[in-house]
């Protein structure tokens, strides 16, 4: 793997037929099946190492997904527990190990200002210009796989909460040390925010939880980690007319953008139950609203923002699980019924008095935005999002790969990833 500063470009641009933006999971797979085709290309990466965005998870994390599902293209996961779960830093080694096995040309610490049209660098062909902070280049095509963790996102009122809140987002917690004496306000219940909630559970904090509403599901469902559902549903429904799972079912394009369900790889992997949370003594909150005169104020929905969270494995995943085993004829155990669970905290938790609480900080598991400020192109749509057909974007030449719901519901995940990559490669081989 080259550095930036070894590899520092000595003239003004240099050309290339196919530069990658983003050398994460997207990049590497794109470059597997450019190298295939025989495409001479390059990754672009700003990080000065590789492991993309699994480098900015905390320090007790575990990829939410089983072994079996790390499905990147050519060598995958061949270790002894396919379906155990890997911890973040076993996580960043297999990228890394990966990136050496199929031998990436990536070059580290090299973050990309602009990218717009120009010559593509071969005769009169057209392509692109593409500027970095270390130097310029032309290329014929550019492959968009920097993320859909880009710019972490932190509503805006959190600028009237009071300045000795330590406040930070999920995208910088690395553990409870890290956080002033004091309990700790979590806002946000998608998977970050219930993994980091357990996280300081287990170091003796006292935790608040703003519930957001993303769905809670089991860790298991009728035999099989509910994972291999998804994939399986993902990578075959069609075939059985079953299409939930695809881009085209999406009822807006705001939906790209929906949490993911609330699990956890820790500890073998498990289920995490807000109910149980608070039972635990975790304090319950509606949705983060704002503040007044000092004193955080929720929506005043709990019960049922409770009952939203827990019917929504039932009310989707399930359902297309369900139908898939069916008509796929599979033989499974059937679901077993979620045991009823009507508790609820006492009172409505719609006001929190920081100080009277004795909260010092805040941390914003609130998700990320999409971040294509280095593109001087007109490729975006109103979410932020490169409007395309399967990673061909409008613009001739400029892909992407990586993003959620690119083409279905896994297309920004270990194990569909690749798929969508050798379409993309595929197509650059074409022009």
């Amino acid at each position: 793997m080259l550095s930036a500063e070894e590899t520092a470009p000595r003239q003004a641009s240099q050309r290339i037929d196919t530069l990658v933006i983003g050398a994460g999971q997207a990049g590497l797979a794109t470059s597997y099946w450019l190298s295939r085709h025989g495409v001479d290309h390059l990754l672009l990466e700003q990080r000065p190492e590789l492991g993309g965005a699994w480098q900015d998870r905390w320090d007790s994390f575990y990829l939410n997904t089983p072994n079996f599902a790390f499905l990147l293209p050519g060598p995958t996961y061949d270790g002894p527990e396919p379906d155990a779960f890997l911890p973040r830093d076993e996580v960043i080694d297999l990228f890394r190990d990966y990136a050496q096995r199929i031998a990436a040309p990536v070059r580290l610490g090299t973050e990309v200002t602009r990218v717009t049209e120009g010559k593509g660098g071969f005769a009169d062909t057209p392509g692109f210009a593409v500027d970095t902070n270390h130097g310029s280049w032309r290329a014929r095509n550019v492959v968009l796989a920097n993320g859909a963790f880009q710019r972490p996102r932190i509503p805006p009122s959190s600028a009237t909460i009071p300045a000795h809140i330590r406040q930070l987002h999920s995208h910088d917690y690395r553990n409870p040390a890290q956080l002033p004496d004091g309990a700790v306000l979590v806002v946000g219940t998608g998977q970050s925010g219930g993994q980091i909630t357990e996280d300081l559970l287990a170091a003796g904090r006292q935790v608040h939880l703003s519930v957001s509403s993303c769905p809670e599901a089991p860790r298991r469902y009728r035999g099989q980690d509910t994972f291999y559902w998804i994939l399986q549903v993902n990578l075959h429904g069609p075939e059985h007319g079953i299409t939930g799972f695809q881009v085209e079912q999406l009822p807006s394009p705001a939906a790209r953008f929906l949490c993911n369900p609330l699990i956890s790889g820790n500890d073998g992997g498990h289920s995490i139950h807000i109910r149980e949370l608070g039972r635990r003594g975790v304090r319950l909150h509606g949705r983060f609203e704002g503040t007044d005169d000092g004193v955080l104020t929720f929506s005043d929905d709990l019960p049922a923002r409770l009952a939203l969270v827990e019917a929504g494995f039932g009310q989707r995943m399930g359902r297309l699980a369900d139908a898939y085993i069916a008509a796929a004829g599979i033989d499974a155990p059937p679901a077993e019924p979620a045991p009823a669970d009507d508790w609820l905290p006492a009172g409505s938790g719609a006001r929190l008095d920081l100080d009277a609480e004795g909260v010092t900080s805040v941390i914003w598991c609130t998700g990320y935005g999409l971040d294509f400020g280095f593109l001087d192109l007109p490729v975006l749509d109103e979410w932020n999002y490169p409007r395309h057909t399967r990673g061909v974007t409008e613009v001739p030449g400029l892909y992407a790969v990586g993003l959620p719901w690119l083409t279905r519901h896994a297309s920004a995940t270990l194990s569909l990833v690749g798929a969508d990559a050798e379409y993309v490669a595929g197509h650059i081989a074409g022009r």
